[in-house]
């Protein structure tokens, strides 16, 4: 049997509606997954010619610093009810339990094989309002440019709909990936890909939050 095909979600093609690829029930993985710099560099080690230019790309290597991406999701049910799942405040949900929504683990540099995921059970989509998914750098980088950082939403029967984020502003720290929601009676997912820099203001959940009216209250957490 032939694979589902990938869609890619793009500036031109942004939306997608999982009604009519007949995800309508089970579970859909959200993966991130990035490329830390220091293993850039160290792919780019030997290929580097001469004895200098391998000691160059060496240090190089020694001195990248690894990424801190965090993935995670804010939630609006359709009563009202806002919540957020993120490693920061080890909010890390529950898939079967409210808010139908967990992180599995934080990828504290990149490397894991696996990167990070969200699985988000569509069982409950009748109580969902929006779900935007979003990244921000926790530590270890000033903005997303190199780290080649894409997300790729699995359904169970193993539709796959990607969304890469490219065109990074210099200084972009977080971003808006996707925004999945009922739209005339069908669930979709749109692709955002919306940039946030320092000069947006501190508190990044706050300001995603706000630049989408979810109407989240938030205080400070940590990891």
């Amino acid at each position: 049997m032939t694979p589902p095909a990938t869609v890619n979600l793009t500036k031109a093609s942004p939306t997608v509606s999982l009604d009519k690829h007949g995800v309508t029930s089970g579970l859909i993985k959200v993966n991130l997954d990035w490329t830390p710099p220091r293993a850039a560099a160290e792919r780019a080690a030997p290929e580097k010619r001469g004895l200098f230019g391998r000691l160059r790309a060496s240090l190089q290597s020694a001195a990248a610093k690894d990424v801190d991406l965090d993935l995670g999701c804010m939630i609006r049910f359709n009563d009202g009810t806002k919540t957020v799942v993120q490693a920061l405040g080890n909010a890390f949900g529950s898939v079967h339990d409210f808010p139908y929504v967990a992180l599995d683990s934080d990828d504290r540099t990149g490397a894991g094989s696996d990167g990070e995921n969200l699985v988000i059970n569509l069982g409950h989509q009748a109580e969902f309002q929006k779900l935007l998914l979003f990244v921000y750098i926790y530590d270890g980088a000033g903005d997303f440019r190199g780290l080649d950082a894409v997300v790729n939403l699995t359904s169970d029967s193993g539709d796959r709909f990607r969304v890469s984020l490219d065109d990074c502003p210099p200084r972009a720290h977080a971003c808006a990936i996707a925004l999945i929601k009922r739209q005339k009676g069908e669930l979709v997912i749109a692709r955002e890909v919306r940039w946030f820099t320092p000069e947006d203001g501190p508190g990044i959940q706050d300001v995603i939050s706000r630049a989408y009216r979810l109407g989240m209250k938030w205080t400070p957490g940590t990891k």
